[in-house]
This record gives C-alpha cells, structure tokens and sequence, in this order.
C-alpha cells in the first residue's frame, strides 16, 4: 500500500497549521481591540467557513493562476503556486484559518479586563501585554484551535483539488486519494483511507479534549 497520501497530507496539513496558528493568533488579538469596522473584518476573514470548499479553490485559482498578476509575476521568476504542494498548503490555510482566528478571538475576549488594566498601569507596552498576558491567559482556546485548524486543514478536499490538483506522490491528500479510488471503482482501497482518515479524526477530538480538560484541571 502506498502511504504516499498519508506523508503528503500531514506534511501539508502541518505547514498549514503553523502558518494559520500565526497568522490567526495576531488577527484574533487585533480584532478583539477594534472599536470600529470588527464586524467587516470579521466577516472576510471567516468567510471560507460559509463558502464551499469547492468555491474557495476556484477563487485561488483565479487569484493565484497563471492569469492572475501574481501568477504572471511567479511565471517569470520560473515558479508557480497551482498544481504543487505551495498551492494545496494555501488552500489548507485559507480553509482552516477562520477556526483557528475565531477560537482565539472567543478565547481572548473571555479574558478578565481588570488585568490588561493592571498591566497598563505597570507600564507594558501592548506588545508585552499581547505575549505576556492576553496569549497566556487564553492559551487553552488557541491550544483546543490548533488541533481544529489541523483536522480541518488534514482533511481538506475541495479546495485542494482546485488549486493543487490530483498529483500522486505530490499533492495527492487522503481526501484526495478516496475519491480517486472511488472515481476507479476501487473501494477496497477507498476503505482503508476511510479508515485512516476516521482514526485520525477520532484522535484530532481526542487531542483537543485531552488539552481542554488538562488546562480545566491547571484552573487556566
């Protein structure tokens, strides 16, 4: 059996977390300071959870494909972000970016006021506040979003196929590899990535349970 599709997509999924763990950790803390506009920002930066996986695949396409400026640009630098692994790990990011982004923010709004107050008046800079108190203090909910955004990102389809195509050895996911076997009939070995991609869902909840009653019982 080849486990070409497993490697790839733990490969991908785990670049698309680190990306999406940084990225939605900085968003969430600048959001939740906004007095004006949140809810615009909040509503684009979440909108790959409302839209089909399918139709965020075909927006980057346009956006990243060989048409796009971008796409042009990369051409004369002798490179391209369709159809590799660069594509298959944005497309996991954008998908997987908006769980990561609004467990954060839920998480650090929850935060006690009084002590950002405290901190303020012994002089930390906002910075230092960010990293000090206010990531700390809600490293439960961002703990419980990594292991979702990295789930969500391990079992992206749609998305992926757009943008990264259907490579074998390359950019073809677990995801990617059921439908395949389905698509040639062969469902033995659409069965056992079934079955792989259920235990490693079935550990992903466990993971995040696992975190989320460790930090309960720390009184975090």
């Amino acid at each position: 059996m080849d486990l070409s599709p497993l490697w790839i997509s733990l490969k991908i999924s785990g670049l698309a977390t680190v990306i999406t763990f940084v990225i939605g950790v900085v968003l969430a803390g600048v959001v939740s300071k906004m007095r004006r506009g949140k809810t615009i920002i909040d509503s684009l930066i979440s909108i790959p959870l409302v839209l089909p996986p399918t139709v965020v695949g075909f927006l980057l396409l346009v956006a990243l494909g060989s048409e796009s400026i971008l796409g042009k640009l990369l051409e004369k630098m002798g490179t391209s972000i369709v159809f590799n692994t660069s594509g298959a790990v944005i497309a996991a990011t954008i998908v997987s970016l908006p769980i990561m982004y609004r467990t954060a923010r839920g998480a650090m709004e929850q935060i006690d006021g009084n002590l950002i107050n405290v901190a303020r008046t012994l002089g930390m800079g906002e910075a230092k506040i960010f990293f000090r108190v206010i990531v700390p203090n809600a490293w439960p909910g961002i703990a419980a979003a990594t292991v979702l955004a990295f789930a969500r990102a391990l079992g992206e389809f749609g998305a992926t196929i757009m943008v990264a195509g259907n490579i074998p050895g390359k950019t073809q996911t677990m995801s990617v590899a059921v439908y395949t076997f389905m698509q040639g009939s062969n469902r033995e070995m659409a069965y056992r990535w079934v079955g792989i991609i259920i235990i490693f869902s079935v550990v992903m909840l466990g993971l995040m349970n696992y975190v989320t009653d460790h930090f309960k019982r720390r009184g975090v």
